[in-house]
């Protein structure tokens, strides 16, 4: 359970008197500073145990015999338990269908029979130590039968691909078409046709913190407590409760301060049951904190992806239609609650984006390899669908001699509502605006002729922009809009305590967002108390509000709408007391900095810390229409289909000799509609852009065709830091929603879904003299050097 820590400065409101809006300092903060934040691995319980897992060395094998009495026998081994040891005590986690199309596919903790990728895990042994746990690993004896790996997407899908799972046909968990308008017509007829074929990599989240698990099972009560790093501890115990066969009401999952997430942390991995299971088997806390190596082989990969994009378009440049196919290189599982068509179906679904051709269809496949499970990573394969349209459309502004910029304007979307080709409507966004204030933030109107000066002296800069419109607030609305079967419930409770102080509870749980800041204006300004009056708790199943967690984009609107609806009723009941204590109608009660008074008489007025008094310890009156004085309110809240939107653009310069991008400016426009705090927006906006160079110029998981990992440590999985990720100017507009609380929007995923098609698009701007195409990333050093050499050659040629 998280809570935010105790304020020492007072935070100041905007110059209206609210706090939502305002750029206030996050109250979370001075625990982490000092120290005093807890983690998963911070956690210590009497007689506690440590596990760790043997996995297999072989990306695809079948498992013959585990010999574990060498392992239990080690001095401080308690136990030591393979897959076939577990049938019985926790079962099959079973992925759901997410679309008509998709099948289920589960997975068993500890492999029994089969391993699907190297990483998997075959045996757990559980010890008084990590130490000795790891040693006795060593000593587990394992009879393989090798089997010949598939890795490629479509590879996979080939009729004489080996066969992964015996449900699926051509190893393909779903094979989904969307379509709308007339398509093939308009192709037909179509003036000119532009096509790419794009691959993007494989790569993950990589939070600072690896995930972690510890169990406490007490025989006595039959409950189990499950500590995790984890964004969605509701979901999660509904998933425990059924994998351990027991009731949800006996499972406790609490998520402690989680150390980043990104998305990774939104699933339900083997060892979040195996802990359990073997904590209810001995009736003693078990512990197991992920490493380095087991969270680059084994917890969910993202992205990589087969983008095939066809663009028909006329003589003049308008879009006509888009025709786009989308497979995505799913792994070995269905990573709960997720499928393996994750990325590939985002990408689909969001093809056609801001532009207006009303013509299109988007052919989706999310078949299994033998790579470690595919999950959600901040902007799901909306990154890699985002990249490949974006890099088309600059080939075909240069195929056609027009300007990118002025191309993409001729064929935005108009910024009031908007009803999508495959269905969405889209709640009006700034969808030219931002575009435009990008290109003046670059200083577009000079570039070209700073370019061709920088030319002439053998140095090459570029600029590449990516509008981009990004789905957000997921709930039931815009799930069913975008096609997904999935549904949420999500809750707050407020509650006004004796002396005046509020408390929040809610189902959206934190890593590092600064939600409890957040959270706190929006109840402040509900309930005119001062924001350091208020209380956020969130992260434990049992004690706070159900809520579907933190993905998405969802927290801002999701939280906001649930908490106004539930500080709502309380305020009621507040501005009634009020007017029974100072004679006036509620009409005219304003609620302020912890006091009511008469609106225009503000020296008339009684504290919000007094009317919590009167009622809790002094028996006041019940006002006229009050029909119940609890000062406390639990409510659901459901928003419409929401949709941010923004601009990122970006100035580089390639050095054609080594092969580096240098990035010299970053321009983010971010429209998120009510900004409940623009400093906090700022935060996300920076970071998911961060991730998104990360994707563009560095990170890669690489498998070899034995389909061995070969970017099994951080030597050889490169993120950016500070050295590669430039100052960045960001700029907002607000477009507030007509269909959520507040007219607030999603924003977290934006930076991390536009970032790699700009960077991309400004290395082909700078490399347009050598007559380069971009077909793939990481545009690594190595990468570059080959599309200069290349080129060259041809040219030569």
């Amino acid at each position: 359970m998280q809570e935010d820590g105790d304020m020492n400065h007072t935070a100041t409101p905007d110059h209206a008197g609210r706090y939502t809006g305002a750029r206030v300092a996050r109250v979370e903060d001075p625990k982490y500073l000092m120290g005093r934040g807890t983690y998963v691995d911070d956690i210590a319980l009497p007689g506690m145990l440590h596990a760790a897992f043997v996995r297999s060395p072989h990306a695809h094998a079948k498992v013959l015999h585990v010999d574990l009495e060498a392992a239990r026998a080690v001095p401080g081994v308690v136990a030591a338990y393979s897959g076939r040891d577990l049938l019985g005590q926790v079962g099959e986690l079973v992925t759901p269908p997410n679309r008509a199309e998709t099948q289920p596919l589960g997975q068993t903790p500890l492999a029994p029979d089969r391993v699907r990728h190297v990483g998997e895990a075959v045996a757990v042994v559980i010890a008084t130590s990590r130490y000795i746990a790891e040693d006795a690993c060593q000593v587990v004896e394992i009879d393989w039968e090798p089997l010949p790996p598939v890795l490629g997407e479509e590879a996979a899908m080939a009729v004489d691909a080996p066969e992964l799972h015996a449900t699926l046909e051509r190893n393909n968990v779903a094979h989904i078409v969307l379509e709308g308008g007339d398509v093939d017509d308009t192709f037909a007829s179509a003036p000119h046709v532009f096509s790419k074929r794009f691959h993007v990599q494989r790569y993950a989240a990589m939070p600072l913190e690896t995930r972690g698990v510890i169990a406490d099972y007490d025989p006595g009560t039959r409950r189990i407590k499950i500590w995790i790093s984890n964004q969605f501890p509701h979901s999660t115990r509904a998933a425990l409760a059924v994998a351990l066969m027991m009731p949800e009401r006996n499972v406790q999952v609490i998520a402690p301060a989680v150390g980043g997430g990104f998305g990774a942390k939104v699933a339900v991995f083997m060892e979040d049951l195996v802990i359990p299971a073997v904590s209810r088997m001995l009736g003693r806390p078990v512990k197991w904190i992920e490493d380095r190596y087991e969270h680059l082989a084994t917890t969910g990969h993202s992205k990589e992806m087969t983008c095939d994009i066809d663009v028909a378009v006329d003589d003049d440049g308008t879009f006509l239609a888009f025709r786009g196919h989308f497979i995505g290189n799913g792994g070995a599982y269905s990573c709960f609650p997720f499928t393996t068509i994750v990325d590939s179906y985002t990408a689909g679904g969001m093809l056609v984006n801001q532009y207006g051709a009303r013509h299109a269809r988007s052919t989706v496949d999310g078949p299994t390899t033998n790579k470690a499970p595919l999950t959600a990573y901040r902007g799901v394969g909306w990154t890699s669908g985002h990249t490949a349209r974006e890099v088309l459309i600059d080939d075909i502004a240069r195929g056609l001699g027009i300007d990118p910029v002025e191309l993409r304007l001729k064929n935005t979307i108009p910024q009031e509502p908007y009803d999508a080709p495959f269905g969405q409507r889209y709640d009006g966004g700034s969808y030219r605006d931002s575009l435009v204030l990008a290109a003046e933030r670059v200083d577009y109107a000079r570039f070209r002729e700073r370019q061709a000066q920088l030319r002439n002296e053998g140095r090459y800069i570029g600029v590449g922009f990516s509008p981009y419109v990004e789905p957000s607030g997921f709930s039931n609305a815009i799930s069913k809009a975008n096609g997904w079967t999935a549904s949420y419930f999500d809750t707050a409770q407020v509650t006004l305590d004796p002396d005046g102080s509020v408390t929040v509870t809610t189902g959206i749980v934190s890593q590092g967002q600064g939600h409890e800041t957040s959270f706190a204006q929006v109840a402040a300004d509900a309930l005119g108390v001062r924001v350091e009056d208020v209380r956020v708790v969130q992260g434990d199943s049992d004690t706070t509000a159900f809520g579907m967690g933190t993905y998405a984009s969802r927290g801002a609107v999701v939280a906001a709408g649930t908490i106004m609806t539930a500080a709502g009723e309380v305020r009621d009941k507040l501005v009634a007391l009020a007017g029974n204590a100072l004679e006036a109608s509620p009409e005219d009660i304003v609620l302020s900095e912890g006091n009511a008074f008469v609106r225009g008489a503000p020296s008339v007025s009684v504290s919000i810390a007094e009317l919590a008094a009167s009622v809790y310890w002094l028996g006041v009156e019940r006002p006229e229409g009050v029909e119940d004085l609890t000062l406390s309110a639990t409510r659901s809240y459901e928003p419409g289909e929401t949709y941010s939107n923004g601009t990122v653009a970006v100035v580089a310069e390639v050095d054609i000799e080594t092969g580096v991008v240098h990035l010299q400016q970053i321009v983010a426009v971010e429209d998120c509609g009510t900004m409940l705090n623009p400093m906090i927006v700022d935060g996300q906006v920076a970071g998911a852009i961060a991730q998104g160079i990360g994707g563009a110029l560095l990170e890669e998981i690489v498998y070899g065709d034995d389909g061995q990992l070969l970017s099994a440590s951080l030597m050889d999985y490169l993120y950016p830091s500070t050295t590669e990720v430039p100052d960045m100017d960001i700029q907002h507009l607000e477009t507030p929603s007509p269909v959520t609380a507040g007219g607030v929007k999603g924003m977290g995923e934006a930076g991390s879904i536009a970032a790699p098609a700009a960077v991309i698009n400004a290395v082909a701007d700078a490399l347009a003299p050598f007559g380069v195409s971009i077909d793939r990333a990481p545009l690594t050093p190595d990468h570059v050097r080959e599309l200069v050499r290349t080129s060259a050659q041809t040219t030569e040629a």
